[in-house]
């Protein structure tokens, strides 16, 4: 069971979700270390406070070869944080191996999709992965699904996970692995309908972006292994080992903030 927002020396405690993205556990194309890379960012985490986190979303591409080994060190280091994790599949991961490593519903070869019910906070997530490629889609089924499911709590403050962003980067090189134009604007037309979104927060580029859809904030976060470099002018993606980071989505009052929180 997750543990419910309290109260602290008489003041209120935001709920907080924290959002760890891209380990690549297993990822052999980097001098950067993709366990110590999670294993820090999870060290942060717990610093952050006197008690775990409410909750946790892992972003996609837990791992970099979808191996069972793999899925198995990654899922040993989440728990660590000592708060339920909810996982989704990035384009390096298989859905079935990230179904049966961390309990998820659905039947075998199905996107991995499903919501909960965290207290203040609804917790949304959409499969944008197209097996076998780096880039994604979201076709009908998927969309009518997310349709249903917000209609289902339109009073709920509610955050939409994926793992690709639902947002042009101004990059070429990123722009040819992420969501189609067409995709972003179904997406968005959806998201247009039920305000109770507040938040649609992604992965896969490897560094913080902010972006807007149908009148929803865009979040992609930072990778807790490497990060992707700033370059608009190649089609050619350039990763730098930086500082990793993740995301504290904080509810207080109704009000949400997301925080960006840079490893030291």
């Amino acid at each position: 069971m997750m543990s419910q927002p309290g109260q602290a020396s008489g003041r209120a405690v935001a709920f907080q979700l924290v959002q760890l993205s891209d380990p690549h556990i297993g990822a052999t194309w980097s001098d950067a270390d993709p366990v110590a890379g999670l294993a820090a960012a999870i060290e942060s985490v717990r610093r952050l406070r006197d008690r775990p986190p409410d909750a946790v979303l892992v972003s996609g591409d837990l791992t970099d070869n979808a191996a069972a080994a793999e899925y198995e060190r990654a899922r040993e280091l989440l728990a660590e944080l000592e708060a339920p994790v909810f996982v989704l599949p990035g384009n390096h991961d298989d859905r079935d191996g990230v179904r049966r490593h961390f309990d998820l519903p659905g039947a075998v070869g199905t996107p991995v999709q499903y919501a909960i019910d965290l207290g203040p906070l609804r917790l949304v997530v959409l499969d944008s992965t197209r097996p076998g490629a780096d880039d994604g889609e979201l076709d009908a089924g998927r969309l009518e699904w997310l349709d249903a499911e917000l209609r289902s709590a339109p009073d709920q403050v509610t955050v939409l996970a994926m793992h690709h962003p639902p947002l042009s980067s101004a990059s070429r090189a990123w722009d040819k692995v992420g969501l189609a134009a067409a995709d972003r604007r179904a997406l968005g037309e959806v998201v247009k309908r039920h305000p109770q979104v507040r938040r649609i927060v992604a992965g896969h580029m490897h560094r913080t972006i902010v972006a807007e859809l149908g009148g929803c904030a865009v979040l992609a976060v930072p990778s807790t292994f490497v990060q992707a470099r700033v370059n608009f002018s190649t089609d050619k993606i350039g990763f730098v080992i930086e500082p990793c980071g993740y995301a504290v989505h904080a509810l207080l009052d109704g009000e949400l903030a997301s925080h960006v929180q840079t490893v030291d």
